[in-house]
């Protein structure tokens, strides 16, 4: 049964406990197309930013080639070779700060 992954924004850990999952795939589609040097990514709290992040990280970063079971089923894979051969193609940094704490004095 599915379940609904509230506070999880690891998009490994959403895709291997099948909680629902809103396919926004098709944002790698438009990152491989954008011809940007720079992609600046602003929304609010809450709207899935570190999520999308994850997604991307999963995707294209080399060390994760295992990773295509993840976007098994998910719009991205349907796309033609061009897109799908960028799975597991280049070396990610991958930062996040959503969890840091401040210690106020």
């Amino acid at each position: 049964m599915k379940g609904i992954g509230i506070g999880i924004s690891d998009f490994k850990a959403l895709r291997i406990r099948d909680n629902y999952f809103i396919d926004k795939s098709m944002y790698i589609k438009d990152i491989i197309d954008n011809q940007s040097g720079v992609i600046l990514i602003t929304r609010p709290r809450r709207f899935g930013k570190t999520l999308n992040m994850s997604m991307l990280r999963y995707y294209f970063d080399i060390k994760g080639k295992d990773n295509k079971e993840l976007f098994k089923d998910l719009k991205i894979m349907k796309e033609d070779e061009y897109y799908t051969s960028k799975l597991g193609y280049y070396p990610v940094i991958y930062l996040t700060l959503k969890d840091a704490r401040v210690n106020e004095l």
